[in-house]
Order: C-alpha cells, then structure tokens, then sequence
C-alpha cells in the first residue's frame, strides 16, 4: 500500500518542483557603472594593493588624481564617500595611510585566495591582506587588514576596508568608519 502512494504522491512531487523557478543569488548583484578591473575577488583585491603601493602611501585623503585611478576598484559607494570628504577642506585631516592599518602605508601586499570560498554566488567577499612596510633601517613592520569585496554587476570591487590592527590615525576600526567620522 505504501508503494502506491509513493507511486502516486512522486510524479505528483516532481510536476510541481517543475513550476518553482528560483532565482539564484548571482543575478542580484545590482548594477556597475563605469570601469571594472577583470578578476574575481582576490586578483581585484591584490590589482587594486598594487595600485595603491605605486601610488604611495599619503597622510591626506587621494587628490582627484588618485582617486579617478582608484575607481575601477572601489564600490559606488566608497567612491562617493570618497569624493565628498575630499571635496569638503574641513574634512581632510587624515594622519597616515587612509588605505591601511599603518601611518606609513604597506610596501608589499599580499592578499588571501578566495579560491577558499564554498559560495561561488557570493556578493561579499572579506579577504584578509598580509601587509608590511619595509622602513629604511631595514626592520619590517608586518600587520593584517581585511578588505571588503563586494559584486557590482559581473565587477569585484573593494567597498571597504578593516583595520584588524585599528592604526592612529583611526578612530575605529574600518575605512568606512573614518570617512564617516571626518
């Protein structure tokens, strides 16, 4: 008798799991205007540390020059965020790296794979970053920050930064945290 109804209840199963449609997260991920650096979460991450180690490490928020580099990497949001605390004079008193967890800046970057994450329709990716800063004595200075990657569109891009080790010049722990604070 059970085999019956099994029987009967299966086909019955497998019609209506045929009229669900779902949506699968990687299709929510908003939308990207303007330039997208190729890679996933980690390739972005390391392309836009490299980036900003050419740059230089500045104890002022980025000049326009800068930041029109930056933008490919960074999230809408950050951007503007960006943008509108440099374009305020009373709101530019930065003292140190604003990109990272020390007054100097990193000298060399090396970020964690993704490669790790199960989820490949994730829309935010942290990554931990092994930063150090190679000083003219010759002494290092090792730290570890966490970058935020977020999905624009088919974009991985940084949309924000936490300092694991919460440096001077921040009044807490995240890039976001400051920027608000300014």
């Amino acid at each position: 008798m059970k085999t019956k109804i099994i029987a009967a209840i299966f086909p019955l199963a497998l019609l209506l799991s045929a009229c669900t449609h779902v949506e699968p997260a990687f299709n929510d991920v908003g939308t990207r205007s303007g330039g997208c650096v190729a890679g996933g979460p980690d390739t972005v991450a390391q392309k836009f540390y490299h980036l900003r180690i050419q740059q230089g490490a500045s104890t002022t928020l980025p000049n326009t020059s800068h930041l029109a580099q930056l933008q490919p990497y960074l999230s809408k949001m950050l951007y503007q965020d960006l943008v509108s605390v440099s374009q305020n004079p009373s709101k530019q008193a930065v003292i140190g790296d604003l990109f990272s967890g020390n007054v100097q800046g990193p000298s060399s970057a090396s970020v964690a794979s993704a490669s790790t994450i199960p989820n490949t329709d994730a829309k935010n990716v942290p990554l931990r970053v092994a930063l150090s800063y190679q000083n003219n004595g010759g002494s290092a200075v090792n730290w570890q920050d966490e970058v935020l990657m977020v999905r624009e569109g088919t974009c991985w891009v940084v949309d924000d930064i936490r300092y694991l080790n919460v440096p001077a010049h921040a009044t807490s722990g995240s890039l976001r945290q400051v920027l608000e604070n300014q």
